[in-house]
């Protein structure tokens, strides 16, 4: 017999996750504001990021529409497929804030490549390479 207490089931945070794509599917919510709603939501920090990171994708691929996936900002294509998102620090207890592609992102590059990428400030540099890879991910 094991002394060691074994985790059960989602934590709370998976848990609201849920709750929210739940609302998200019943809702029928202009996604700006309901992205506006999930940036309100975030640390300030987190915030001053995703407001930028928003500002980005909607420069860099004006086609895509806004609106919250699992409480979380997103951005999807015509077919309402998520193309790509972004997640809060806040949201699981991370240490950085992650900017991520679904498979409906035309971001492949050989047989192997990136997904996701953490973010603890956005530099210029930044910028520039998501803006190439949003652009990529609509083409």
């Amino acid at each position: 017999m094991s002394t060691t207490k074994k985790k059960d089931g989602f934590s709370a945070e998976e848990k609201a996750a849920m709750r929210a794509r739940a609302k998200e599917l019943k809702a029928n919510e202009d996604g700006e504001t309901a992205v506006a709603e999930a940036l309100a939501g975030m640390a300030p920090k987190d915030r001053a990021l995703g407001k930028r990171l928003h500002a980005l994708v909607k420069e860099s691929a004006p086609g895509l529409t806004p609106k919250t996936w699992y409480g979380m900002p997103a951005y999807a294509n015509k077919e309402g497929k998520v193309v790509c998102f972004f997640r809060d620090a806040g949201k699981f207890k991370d240490r950085y804030l992650t900017f991520g592609f679904n498979d409906s992102a035309n971001v492949d590059d050989g047989s192997m490549w990136p997904v996701a990428y953490a973010l603890t400030e956005l530099t210029a540099a930044d910028e520039a390479k998501l803006r190439k890879l949003v652009k990529k991910a609509v083409s």
